[in-house]
């Protein structure tokens, strides 16, 4: 088989990348590990910056998203009982869009399936080969038969797991990474939002964010220990919890019932460089990782498509590889705005083993800084939106 990219990756990342090559006349194959139903099953979050909403419209996959996603103006910050409001639209003049990963994956298979777009599921032994030669291919086995295809290109969506970056030898790529003490224990609930715009709070106890998917089904999260384990925790001691981190004005809003998923995420930072070697080119959580703070994960991916895709187009169109050259530097220094954003939040938000009284004091002044200072506001703004492309 041949075409002209291969992408390793059925996520939201690889999907989004083969139709917007499908709409621009590009062939691609997408290569899945697992089933269709086991992507659909993953929850993730599902705040959208304005570059992944127009992303999505090139693609011309968001006319659901349009009709059922929620756009927030702003979102609502708070330090024990002293609370405030981050403007977006007054401070930027954009919002975001709380629609869930699931359905933008969902809308993205939909759109393969109506182009006839080649996505291969419950592939095993993925190998790149010739990857730093104009004439890579890869190998895969479905089903205990061996398969190759050759291509132009090969596009790396398949995660921190993935072989795609372990592709790229060790004496050329060079890895950054920080691990944070602590993670996010979630629960998703058949219950109404407690606020329609987020709130991201912290108390002595730790972090909290209160989000949603829609109008009968919230998100919540608490900081937690890494040691702990999500069936420790009965949905009473979560919703307790969850209280006494939260202002008292939204404890008495409060709509609790079971939980329908439970689980807890780690919280890292991971950048590895280049995310280009010869003829592959790594995507999202292939090439980076944030913490869930600010939402960047999925946001971040979809500048990875955005600046691969110029570059393919700027390749097939124009016979240019100007674009494809430059792909690394430009993504990466989009990676590393979004780390910075990231790392800045959750270092607000969040309590630290062995934080001094010194550092609960900067925090606190930070926080108060951040609250009583517009320009400090407008650019915690300017990143949560989604800094340009």
């Amino acid at each position: 088989m041949r075409t002209q990219v291969v992408i390793i990756g059925g996520g939201p990342s690889g999907l989004l990348l083969s139709q917007l090559l499908h709409v621009h006349g590009i062939d691609s194959v997408v290569l899945e590990r697992k089933t269709k139903d086991y992507v659909l099953g993953r929850i993730r979050a599902g705040v959208l910056e304005q570059g992944f909403v127009q992303l999505m419209e090139e693609a011309g996959v968001a006319g659901r998203l349009h009709a059922e996603g929620h756009c927030h103006d702003g979102t609502l910050v708070s330090y024990g009982e002293e609370i405030f409001r981050i403007d977006f639209a007054a401070l930027t003049g954009k919002p975001v869009v709380v629609y869930g990963q699931t359905e933008v994956t969902r809308d993205l298979y939909a759109a393969r399936e109506a182009a006839d777009g080649e996505v291969v599921f419950n592939v095993d032994d993925v190998s790149i080969h010739d990857a730093d030669t104009n004439a890579p291919h890869v190998t895969y086995s479905v089903d205990g038969q061996s398969q190759r295809i050759d291509a132009d290109f090969v596009a790396g969506c398949d995660g921190f797991h993935g072989v795609s970056r372990k592709t790229i030898p060790l004496d050329v790529r060079t890895e950054y990474e920080k691990i944070y003490p602590f993670g996010w224990l979630g629960i998703l609930s058949e219950t109404p939002p407690v606020n329609d715009e987020l709130i991201y709070a912290t108390s002595e106890r730790g972090f909290a964010l209160c989000s949603m998917r829609n109008e009968n089904l919230s998100r919540y999260y608490i900081q937690c220990s890494m040691s702990d384990n999500p069936h420790d925790w009965t949905d009473e001691a979560f919703w307790d919890e969850l209280r006494r981190r939260i202002p008292r004005e939204f404890v008495e809003k409060l709509v609790t019932g079971p939980s329908i998923e439970k689980s807890i995420a780690p919280l890292r930072s991971f950048v590895t460089e280049p995310m280009r070697w010869g003829r592959l080119f790594l995507c999202g959580d292939a090439a980076h990782i944030v913490p869930p703070t600010g939402a960047k994960g999925l946001n971040t991916a979809a500048s990875d498509v955005h600046y691969l895709l110029h570059g393919l187009r700027d390749f097939y169109e124009n016979d240019s590889e100007a674009g494809i050259d430059g792909y690394s530097e430009r993504a990466l220094d989009r990676v590393w705005r979004a780390q910075r954003f990231s790392w800045w939040f959750s270092s607000l938000m969040h309590r630290y083993p062995e934080q001094s009284e010194f550092d609960l004091k900067i925090q606190q002044t930070e926080f108060n800084f951040l609250r009583n200072n517009q320009s400090a506001q407008k650019a915690m703004a300017e990143n949560y939106v989604g800094l340009p492309y």
